[in-house]
C-alpha cells in the first residue's frame, strides 16, 4: 500500500502532527509532503490531508489539492486549530473539507489544537464579534503537545486499520 501524509501549514502545528501520523504508519511505502508538492496523488492508495482550519473553513491551497484528488482514493482528515477539540469551527472545517471531495471514501477525521500567532490573537482580541474566540484560542499555547502527537500517532493506526481491515490489506482502489 503506498501512503501519502499531505499537509499544509503556516506556523509548524500542522506538519508536527503530519510527522506524528508518518511516525505511526508501520507501512514502508510511506511518504510526507507539503500538498503544493504532490504532482500525482492519483498513485496513493491511502492520504491523509492535514491543514490549519480557517474561519471554520479549509485553506484555498488545501481545496485545490482536495479537488485534484481522483475519485476511489482513500482520504483521512486532520487539522489543528485554536479551539477546544469537537468545537465548532473545527467540526465547520472538516464539514467544508468534505463537501469538497467527490467518489473518494471519508475514513475518518482528527482534529488538535495549535497554537495561534500571537499577532491574530491581538487583532482579534480588539474585534467584539471574534473576542470569545480569541480568549478560548489563547489557550492553545503550546499545542500540539506530546499527548496530541501521540493522538495522531494513534490516529494514523486507526486509519490503517480501517484500510487493512475493512476494505482488505493493499487492495487498490
Amino acid at each position: 500500500m503506498n501512503i501519502l501524509v499531505a499537509y499544509y501549514s503556516e506556523t509548524g502545528n500542522t506538519l508536527k502532527v503530519a510527522e506524528a501520523i508518518l511516525s505511526g504508519i508501520r507501512q514502508t511505502q510511506k511518504k510526507i509532503l507539503p500538498i503544493d508538492q504532490v504532482d500525482d496523488p492519483g498513485k496513493y492508495d491511502l492520504i491523509f490531508c492535514g491543514f490549519p482550519v480557517h474561519h471554520h473553513s479549509v485553506p484555498a491551497k488545501v481545496t485545490h489539492f482536495l479537488k485534484s484528488i481522483p475519485q476511489g482514493k482513500k482520504l483521512a482528515f486532520f487539522a489543528t486549530h485554536g479551539s477546544l477539540r469537537g468545537g465548532e469551527k473545527a467540526i465547520s472545517a472538516f464539514y467544508a473539507a468534505l463537501s469538497l471531495t467527490g467518489g473518494q471514501t471519508i475514513l475518518g477525521t482528527f482534529g488538535c489544537r495549535g497554537q495561534v500567532k500571537f499577532e491574530l490573537l491581538d487583532v482579534w482580541m480588539e474585534k467584539p464579534q471574534e473576542r470569545a474566540w480569541a480568549m478560548e484560542a489563547q489557550s492553545a499555547h503550546g499545542h500540539p503537545d506530546l499527548s496530541d502527537l501521540e493522538d495522531a500517532r494513534a490516529f494514523a493506526d486507526l486509519m490503517l486499520h480501517s484500510v487493512e481491515h475493512i476494505y482488505g490489506a493493499g487492495k487498490k482502489s
